[in-house]
């Protein structure tokens, strides 16, 4: 059964529409990665999903209830966490104050300062530094433990190795480990980074021109069909990483 289930959702930015008619599930535990070109609606999707973009049709439902218009601040106590893009953390708070900031508006539950802390062991020595004063790979270490101290069912990440170098990228899919291996929460992740999602995800869909033109099983898929269903049966070439 599906704990995170969209029906035929659609968004708008203006007379622009960014997601078409998209469909999915996601089980309790699963990996969902989303990937497509820029401009593919996946970050539309994820912020409709949690809640801070508005729907213009179709549904979102969270174990068993649609979420219907509720706002972005209820689904995070209802259990749904977004890490966006950019990472948006406070700059002029400390880590450790970001963390304690969601996690009073959160849920109950296994995550709290310290064990966040020990999943993310880069970000000990910097609990008291301020956000604008953390490098990339930090913020975004800082944002995916600000998401969790709110102890999601389903986390959110869009774009996690954006802008980051390889070493940075490698160090904060290490630590998201802690979260993979127990296997409880529910991830959907928008990743440009194809053979890393290929390793990590046990569904891919790929979206173009806001619609998912393929899903399946990561271990059923092979590189080229995702490639190809990438860039609309090979329309060009370049933004998926090796």
């Amino acid at each position: 059964m599906s704990l995170l289930t969209v029906d035929k959702l659609s968004a708008r930015h203006g007379l622009l529409q960014a997601v078409r008619d998209v469909s999915f599930g996601a089980a309790e535990g699963e990996i969902l990665a989303l990937v497509g070109a820029n401009g593919a609606g996946k970050t539309t999707l994820l912020r409709t999903i949690a809640g801070s973009h508005r729907a213009a049709g179709g549904s979102v439902s969270f174990d068993g209830a649609d979420l219907g218009s509720m706002r972005a601040h209820r689904r995070v106590r209802l259990g749904i966490a977004l890490v966006p893009e950019g990472r948006r953390l406070f700059g002029g708070m400390t880590v450790e104050e970001n963390l304690a900031v969601a996690g009073a508006n959160g849920r109950r539950g296994r995550w709290t300062l310290e064990t966040v802390l020990d999943a993310f062991p880069m970000l000990k020595p910097l609990r008291k530094r301020r956000g604008g004063e953390l490098s990339g790979g930090q913020q975004q270490a800082a944002a995916i433990g600000r998401a969790l101290m709110t102890n999601p069912r389903v986390l959110l990440l869009d774009e996690v190795s954006l802008g980051l170098s390889p070493v940075a990228v490698s160090a904060v899919y290490e630590s998201l480990q802690a979260v993979i291996a127990e296997g409880r929460t529910t991830i959907v992740l928008v990743e440009q980074d194809l053979s890393r999602v290929m390793r990590i995800a046990t569904r891919v869909a790929c979206m173009l021109e806001g619609r998912i033109v393929l899903e399946g099983k990561a271990a059923d898929l092979t590189r080229e069909a995702v490639t190809e269903a990438y860039f609309g049966l090979r329309r060009g070439e370049g933004g998926v990483h090796a």
